[in-house]
């Protein structure tokens, strides 16, 4: 883990219009709104796995969005490599062009129209002028990112969403939000649509996507591997145990314990994390 503060996110309050609530008498036609977020804080090292584990409506998904500048908090700060993250800021198109996004589900996430080497090399494709490569480097690209998840490039490059088990296509997504070498991954829910077995799988990509290995891009100072953070959305603690260095436990848009993964699971301090421990799966 490296000592670079990547992502910080300081006392986050957010809500939601909420259009099933009752308007009171004297609101003359204005849509109340529902907290979500509670002056929540999180942060995130460069190398190192943040996990923000909660249960359905917790407010982690709305907290990892407004993280990667893709919503905006009704208060509080976001600060990325050390630039304030607001609309229309440097840091914001600067969190944009580094970071990248794993979803729950691969077969929503992939075209079905697509081949899987159409799938990863988008990504690359639509950056190639900025990252400064050659049109021939995509395929290469491509293949190598393939690898570093542990498909075959040259079995699966041609084949269609289709032709994919569960725990491949979650793959080639992974393969296509590493193509450009991001420094930051949001993996929101990226095992809960996968079958146990393939689940270990999926852990074993992430953890050697964090150890840098098999890339090919070196950080300009120290001439090591850009190794990536990842900011892991679950509602199971069973799964993150196995990669988290941090865990973060939100319940009902509060954070009800912070801290290493080994001191959170060893030495929980509130109830409800004692509770999803209990529940793990893994």
């Amino acid at each position: 883990m490296s000592d670079e503060l990547l992502l910080a996110a300081r006392k986050i309050n957010a809500s939601f219009a909420d259009r099933n609530m009752h308007r009171g008498l004297f609101d003359f036609g204005r849509t109340p709104r529902r907290q979500v977020l509670f002056d929540v804080s999180a942060e995130i090292h460069a190398g190192e796995c943040l996990a923000v584990i909660g249960a359905s409506g917790s407010g982690k998904t709305t907290l990892t969005r407004i993280m990667l500048g893709l919503s905006t908090p009704d208060s509080g700060s976001i600060k990325y490599r050390g630039a304030e993250v607001r609309h229309g800021s440097e840091g914001l198109r600067t969190l944009r062009a580094e970071s990248s996004i794993v979803f729950q589900d691969p077969f929503s996430s992939l075209d079905p129209r697509w081949t899987v080497e159409r799938s990863v090399s988008e990504p690359r494709w639509l950056r190639r002028r900025a990252l400064g490569f050659a049109a021939d480097e995509v395929e290469g690209k491509t293949a190598q990112a393939l690898a570093r998840v542990g498909l075959e490039p040259r079995i699966f490059m041609g084949r269609y969403p289709c032709d994919l088990s569960g725990g491949q296509a979650q793959r080639v997504a992974i393969a296509r939000a590493i193509v450009n070498e991001p420094r930051l991954i949001l993996a929101d829910e990226p095992m809960s649509a996968i079958d146990v077995a393939a689940r270990v799988q999926i852990l074993e990509t992430f953890q050697s996507i964090l150890s840098g290995e098999g890339s090919r891009t070196t950080d300009p100072t120290t001439g090591q591997p850009i190794k990536p953070a990842i900011i892991m959305v679950s509602h199971d603690l069973g799964v993150v145990q196995h990669i988290a260095d941090h865990i973060l436990v939100l319940h009902e848009g509060k954070v009800v314990e912070s801290g290493t993964a080994e001191a959170v699971l060893n030495n929980p301090q509130s109830d409800y994390t004692r509770q999803l421990i209990a529940a793990a799966s893994l």
